[in-house]
């Protein structure tokens, strides 16, 4: 079994969030990378739960950014990765990472490929659906349960009022939330064993970008919440008319 695992470099969920150059670019000053939530503990943790019971299976991971996504993609061979790749392109044009990432995927002939359901910065969950379309290969979203029987994959799924549960035969693409695993803490031995496991950087394939940033706005200030007293009704229901536009 060959998986690959995509990572992503986000902010931190704490990080005071600002902007440069006319509303255009991300103000990074001061700001903490971590591996995006949903790569981490629930893609690749669940590689390395399948790997714990199968030895022989490798895990891959995969990477597209600069040289200071580098301290990451190491995190996430301390978690567990047997080697990683970084594609040297800085690009906020999913299409462009996503064939990056096929790219990638083609030339190590997976069986498994996970993401992330989506990453906490862009929230765009684009990544995966397109991976398996550049490479033909089926997809299945938001997955929080994943086995395998054989060569058949049996992947369950959240939907509104149940669940639903997919087989499919290896190669896949699968996007991970909640529920797929439990976040890890990488170990001593891991984080020493990161340092000289490989990382292999190559440029990236030529690729058009179809979508560009034009302007980032922050959302607006959040209001002081108003306190009404019980007996108060008539101030209650004109609040959630004229305020709250409840009709």
């Amino acid at each position: 079994m060959k998986i690959l695992v995509c990572i992503s470099k986000t902010p931190d969920t704490t990080a005071k969030i600002a902007f440069t150059e006319g509303n255009t670019k991300l103000d990074e000053n001061g700001i903490q990378w971590i591996i995006n939530p949903y790569d981490e503990w629930y893609s690749l943790v669940r590689a390395i739960e399948h790997k714990e019971k199968d030895p022989t299976t490798i895990i891959h991971l995969v990477t597209v950014g600069g040289a200071d996504v580098e301290p990451i993609i190491r995190k996430a061979l301390a978690l567990g990765g047997d080697e990683a790749i970084r594609v040297n392109l800085q690009s906020n044009d999913s299409f462009t990472v996503a064939s990056q990432i096929a790219a990638v995927a083609k030339n190590g002939a997976y069986d498994l490929i996970f993401t992330g359901k989506e990453t906490i910065d862009y929230n765009s969950a684009s990544i995966g659906s397109m991976v398996a379309a550049i490479l033909d290969l089926p997809y299945i979203s938001l997955a929080n349960h994943f086995t395998l029987n054989g060569n058949d994959a049996i992947i369950k799924r959240e939907i509104e009022g149940g669940e639903e549960t997919n087989e499919v035969s290896l190669p896949v693409v699968v996007s991970c939330q909640k529920g797929m695993a439990e976040q890890r803490i990488p170990n001593m031995r891991g984080i020493m064993a990161a340092r000289t496991k490989p990382l292999h950087v190559q440029e990236p394939i030529a690729c058009d970008e179809t979508t560009q940033v034009m302007q980032y706005e922050l959302p607006p200030a959040k209001q002081g919440v108003k306190l009404v007293a019980p007996d108060n009704m008539d101030e209650l229901v004109r609040l959630l008319k004229e305020e709250a536009k409840v009709i």
